[in-house]
């Protein structure tokens, strides 16, 4: 996968995770999916293809984690 322009990125925060501790930020660039820690935004960044992503908060959706084993 072709890394994405992220350093023009839209990063987003869950407005549900108010000023928390344990936030993620998303940012949607062409088929890519980009997740980094709100805290530590230079830490490092994780990237996802958009079918991959949507398999993932398909999971979480329907609870099957505990399916996976």
């Amino acid at each position: 996968m072709q890394q994405p322009d992220l350093p023009h990125a839209r990063w987003r925060k869950s407005s549900l995770s108010a000023d928390g501790a344990s936030c993620v930020e998303v940012a949607f660039v062409n088929d890519t999916v980009a997740v980094r820690d709100t805290k530590n935004r230079n830490g490092g960044t994780l990237t996802f293809h958009h079918e991959e992503w949507t398999a993932f908060i398909s999971t979480i959706k329907n609870n099957s984690f505990n399916n996976l084993a």
